[in-house]
């Protein structure tokens, strides 16, 4: 049993698919988009999974959300000209992808206002989320970050197990250093001491975490619903 419910996405998805100008397959590896390149449209996730990242200036990758399915990227676009693609969108899992052009939503949201007013609430709840995830990075250090890392990845793709809470996304611990703004080698030293402390157990990729309240306690959770406190 999984121990959050992924919230129903706010806007309507089969009116937003109306309006794609194409569909296609996404391969694992292939970028949607990348950070510089121009915006000439955004994407709708029909299956698969979509990581979203941004290179630091020291040429870090910082990650910010996986994009599943209903889930939109490419959203920061709208509504700007010359518009440039801010972060990169890679694909994780191999799935299926609606592109629709920029120009034509933009068009759409101006003559519908329930989609208008979806789409600001959803932008507004992916603020929220935006938000709470630099305010954990900033405040907690590389220890914190990883624990709340780790929080909303039990939301997002926690299974409730006997002994605790599978994350059922197999990462390597340089793509969750990626989520955590920390180097491989740090996550490394913090993950063994979790496992040494049998807070969190690794089997086959995929970690377990085996004391939930320890890792909230020690970076004074408070307990945001789990709409916000995600990875996604």
């Amino acid at each position: 049993m999984t121990t959050a419910i992924k919230p129903t996405q706010s806007i309507e998805i089969k009116e937003l698919l109306k309006f794609a100008d194409r569909t296609f397959k996404s391969e694992r590896g292939r970028f949607l988009f990348q950070e510089g390149m121009p915006a000439e449209e955004l994407y709708v996730i029909i299956s698969g999974k979509v990581q979203i990242s941004k290179i630091t200036a020291d040429g870090r990758e910082l990650s910010l959300r996986i994009c599943g399915e209903n889930d939109i990227c490419g959203e920061l676009t709208l509504f700007s000209d010359s518009p440039k693609f801010l972060l990169s969108a890679k694909v994780l899992e191999e799935g299926e992808v609606a592109a629709i052009k920029k120009n034509v939503l933009e068009s759409q949201i101006f003559q519908n206002s329930k989609l208008a007013f979806e789409f600001m609430k959803w932008m507004s709840d992916h603020f929220r989320k935006t938000q709470t995830k630099f305010r954990d990075l900033v405040l907690n250090g590389k220890r914190g970050a990883l624990f709340s890392t780790l929080i909303r990845m039990t939301n997002s793709y926690g299974v409730q197990k006997s002994d605790g809470i599978l994350i059922d996304l197999p990462l390597t611990n340089q793509e969750l250093a990626n989520f955590c703004g920390t180097s491989r080698e740090s996550t490394n030293r913090i993950l063994s001491d979790l496992k040494r402390e049998n807070i969190i157990s690794v089997k086959k990729g995929k970690i377990s975490v085996l004391d939930l309240q320890y890792l909230k306690n020690e970076i004074g959770c408070e307990n945001c619903p789990a709409v916000y406190c995600s990875i996604e």
